[in-house]
């Protein structure tokens, strides 16, 4: 479980830089940033799924195909076009700790799965959770600038919309995810990671296709080539990072942790993502920004540690019951 914890912290580190990229190209749409990221995901994927094909293939049902398509499409796609949205338009801060209710959300959603802690005996860490949360969303709306130097409430409303609309479509992913690994441990973490990333290469390319017919929206002359050469530079490097190996890292987390700890573990993408904007505007934090991350910390770590006790070990992937509700 401790392996599954240091997996999870280091999915965490890769993926807050998801959204500091958004924040360096400011003048690229949501719809085709995330088809970008999506389809170079799936270049990497289908580079790495040739050593493992004629073994995958053996494996894969119509069940898996189906279950694939849809995390590919929620919790890639889906997500990263809504957190694109909410970056652009109320920026790094509000975005990722809105998606940073994540610890509560899928912590609530994986109660009743096996090897959970009673929410009882979670209650005090996650007090400390929301009052991290709490503190670094007073300090963002009532001291913090708009990030994007202008757009009025109706915009920052959008913004705060999209930004939840990332947290649901990522509560349900890593939700869906784990159950779904949990009840098939033929797949690991490597594996898996191959099939998500070849169904979101294929839902990428659809919405590129589509945004190239509906509007002028990819093919902007405002944007210079030198703008193009960064926006698919980075979106390799996220689809190698945030893409591959943190979806690696994650995957290999789910397998060894209960989903009431997998929940907390979330909160090392919205530290790092606040990192990474600190690193990124040249500032120390705040005070009640330092504070909602000593919060957040302190609250994983009390999880980790009421987890640890014994009371709530994640049971073994062989003794998981096949027909466990999806």
């Amino acid at each position: 479980m401790r392996r599954g914890v240091m997996y999870g912290m280091l999915a965490g580190a890769i993926w807050g830089t998801v959204f500091l990229v958004p924040r360096l190209l400011p003048d690229f749409a949501p719809l085709p940033f995330g088809a970008a990221r999506c389809m170079m995901y799936g270049l990497v994927s289908a580079a790495a799924a040739l050593p493992m094909a004629r073994r995958l293939a053996g494996k894969l049902t119509g069940a898996d195909l189906k279950a694939v398509g849809t995390l590919a499409l929620v919790g890639n796609l889906v997500y990263y076009v809504f957190l694109t949205a909410g970056v652009h338009r109320v920026g790094i801060g509000p975005t990722s700790l809105i998606v940073g209710v994540l610890p509560v959300t899928v912590t609530l959603a994986g109660r009743r799965d096996t090897g959970a802690v009673p929410l009882a005996r979670l209650r005090w860490p996650l007090v400390l959770v929301a009052a991290g949360i709490v503190c670094i969303n007073v300090d963002v709306f009532a001291a913090a600038p708009s990030p994007s130097g202008g757009g009025g409430l109706l915009s920052k409303l959008v913004g705060i919309v999209c930004a939840a609309g990332a947290l649901f479509a990522w509560t349900w992913f890593a939700v869906a995810n784990t159950r779904y690994l949990r009840r098939n441990p033929r797949f690991d973490g490597n594996e898996w990671s191959v099939l998500l990333g070849l169904a979101t290469g294929l839902f990428g390319a659809c919405l590129w296709a589509v945004c190239a017919l509906a509007s002028n929206t990819v093919h902007a002359a405002s944007h210079a080539p030198e703008r193009w050469h960064l926006f698919w530079l980075l979106n390799l490097g996220l689809a190698v990072g945030a893409s591959w190996i943190g979806t690696g890292l994650w995957n290999a987390a789910s397998k060894r942790v209960p989903l009431t700890l997998s929940g907390q573990l979330i909160v090392f993408e919205t530290v790092f993502a606040q990192l990474y904007g600190f690193a990124y505007d040249a500032r120390l934090p705040r005070p009640l920004e330092a504070a909602a991350i000593a919060l957040l910390l302190a609250g994983v770590m009390w999880a980790v540690r009421r987890h640890d006790d014994g009371a709530g070990r994640a049971a073994p992937i062989e003794n998981v019951p096949l027909g466990a509700n999806p």
